[in-house]
């Protein structure tokens, strides 16, 4: 995919761009492939293919929270390694509020970079585990409209990073492949037991066959019990299932 093609492709989704915007993405994919020779951020470098999988995938979250275009929303990209899909949506609509969590430093450094070329404001970057940013003591935890990941973590593994950011009432939308329906089922007890349901998986391929993909919002309807996220590590360790979260009767003989 060109920039030109680019371009046009998303006018045809109702998404326009202006000169100015065009150029800030060149300069990203500038400073993408430049940093990607000292630290690895993508395996994806080819022109066209960093148009096409990363930028353009990223701004299909519109085609399922069009109001992402035209709202000033608070916005969590949770994992975001090379700033996907954070920095192509704060490009794109410049009025959302945006933050960044990734638990590597070296991307954190990378993304500072990168605001402060494009000049995107206002950008929050934090440098921390999801699990440690979204405790109950955390300023972050409960403060944002949409809270998204993309390419992280199996869907039951994921819910349980990201909720607790999202406020009551807002929404955390996954970005997924083909295999969409199978995680949906494994990580429905973790999403109720998080305090969020489905609310639309709107499935769309990308152009160029480049493949299919889901975008799942769920609405969060209430609070995150406060024993959520738990610590560092275990959600990925102990996904949260019915089966292992079944209590465990024992008879006295």
């Amino acid at each position: 995919m060109t920039p030109e093609n680019f371009q046009a492709q998303l006018a045809t989704n109702g998404v326009s761009l202006s000169a100015d915007q065009i150029a800030a993405f060149h300069r990203y994919y500038q400073l993408l492939v430049q940093a990607n020779e000292k630290m690895n951020l993508t395996a994806i470098t080819a022109e066209g293919e960093v148009y096409l999988k990363h930028f353009f995938d990223s701004l299909t979250l519109v085609q399922a929270v069009p109001e992402l275009q035209t709202n000033p929303l608070s916005v969590l990209d949770v994992g975001s390694g090379a700033g996907l899909p954070g920095i192509p949506l704060k490009i794109a609509f410049p009025q959302l509020s945006l933050t960044i969590l990734d638990s590597l430093q070296k991307r954190i450094n990378f993304l500072n970079d990168v605001v402060a070329e494009l000049d995107l404001t206002p950008v929050a970057l934090i440098h921390a585990r999801a699990e440690d940013a979204g405790n109950q003591r955390s300023q972050y935890r409960e403060a944002f409209d949409v809270v998204t990941a993309r390419a992280v973590a199996p869907l039951n593994v994921l819910a349980e990073l990201t909720v607790p950011f999202v406020k009551p009432g807002g929404i955390f939308v996954a970005m997924k492949g083909s295999g969409a329906a199978g995680e949906e089922a494994d990580a429905t007890y973790a999403l109720n037991k998080l305090g969020a349901h489905l609310e639309n998986d709107v499935a769309l391929t990308l152009p160029e066959d480049a493949g299919e993909r889901h975008i799942l919002v769920y609405r969060k309807t209430r609070h995150t019990p406060k024993r959520y996220p738990r610590r560092a590590g275990t959600p990925h360790a102990e996904p949260l299932t019915a089966a292992k979260s079944a209590p465990i009767t024992r008879t006295r003989k």
